[in-house]
């Protein structure tokens, strides 16, 4: 369900785009961020977590995303798969909790902050019936849940006094923003800005990727990821500041995907041959090509932002979108051929 809601999400991407589709990904157009953030991410990791907790409950969260995204592909009730999503998010929260009680630390209380704040962007949609109101609050979902679980690998680096408290910092100031976007739009989307270039920054000097960028094989292709995406993000974040959050504002599109594709995807392409495995229970040997759909989803981004930039709703534009999504596809053939390898291999 996860996998059907990202094809048709990033159809229906392509169609605001001006590109033709087919009319069930072109009907689906207005409902692209929620296909990609609930259906797709919000499926992906709950299944993450539920596989991790290891308990039958924890599996509902992702079944219901996954039947929420079904029931916008099938244009039943929009609140529908509001309640749907809803009850997702309400499953991570409470998988984040049980966590927490767990192990209580920063990574923890950050990883059940990400899970709040999907929830908060969704009951935003419900009340308000408008998609802007969850737009902040989604964003944070990913990018908190993304911070948190990074913060939980420094623990393997020497410990920095100052770099705990600038965290929360960062994080306080991505939340503040997202809440005061109800009331004062304009003020809360910049200050929610800034919370994200903070992080940003807070990622490129104390992520462990800045460690392992000069490793090799494996180890080496995920920090390149990862530090691509800390750059993505902090660009994002440089829009946001520029006002490009704002609904009708000409950056919308470049501070949006900036985040959405140049931070989170590379992190999905980073995460994939450790995530994917623990959860397929396949084994998704490293290969040199890895880095094609990593560089062709860089260059395609930055073709599509300068498109924006520039002012250009036309050719650039839209040949970047298309080469997004081939970028994607890409990915998702390189992960296939690699696990299809190991099969082989595993055989041998």
């Amino acid at each position: 369900m996860a996998m059907l809601s990202l094809v048709v999400g990033v159809a229906s991407g392509l169609a605001r785009l001006g590109t033709a589709v087919p009319d069930l990904a072109a009907g689906l157009a207005g409902w692209h961020a929620a296909l990609m953030i609930c259906a797709f991410f919000g499926t992906v990791i709950g299944l993450e977590r539920a596989v991790a907790l290891a308990h039958p409950a924890a599996y509902a969260g992702p079944l219901a995303s996954g039947l929420g995204g079904l029931a916008l592909l099938l244009h039943l009730p929009l609140a529908w798969a509001q309640a749907l999503f809803i009850l997702a998010s309400l499953v991570l929260v409470g998988g984040a909790i049980a966590v927490t009680r767990r192990q209580l630390a920063l990574f923890t209380l950050t990883l059940a902050v990400g899970a709040a704040c999907w929830l908060a962007g969704n009951v935003a949609w419900a009340a308000s019936g408008l998609l802007q109101a969850a737009i902040p609050w989604w964003l944070a979902f990913l990018v908190v849940t993304i911070a948190g679980e990074r913060l939980e690998l420094t623990r393997f680096l020497p410990a920095r006094r100052e770099a705990p408290p600038l965290f929360r910092i960062a994080v306080g100031t991505i939340l503040v923003g997202a809440a005061t976007t109800i009331w004062f739009s304009s003020g809360g989307l910049v200050l929610f800005a800034a919370g994200l270039g903070a992080l940003s920054m807070w990622l490129l000097r104390y992520d462990i990727a800045r460690h392992n960028a000069g490793q090799r094989g494996l180890v080496r292709y995920i920090a390149l990821c990862l530090l691509s995406g800390y750059a993505w993000l902090a660009t994002g974040a440089v829009i946001g500041l520029a006002g490009g959050f704002e609904p009708a504002h000409p950056l919308r599109d470049a501070a949006l995907h900036a985040i959405t594709l140049g931070f989170v995807f590379a992190m999905v392409f980073g995460h994939a041959p450790i995530i994917f495995p623990a959860i397929a229970r396949v084994r998704i040997p490293y290969h040199p090509v890895f880095y094609l759909p990593l560089a062709l989803l860089h260059v395609s981004l930055a073709a599509r932002i300068a498109g924006t930039a520039l002012g250009d709703a036309g050719v650039l534009l839209r040949l970047g979108g298309v080469a997004n999504a081939v970028a994607l596809v890409a990915f998702i053939v390189t992960m296939l051929a690699s696990v299809l390898r190991g099969r082989r291999s595993g055989k041998r």
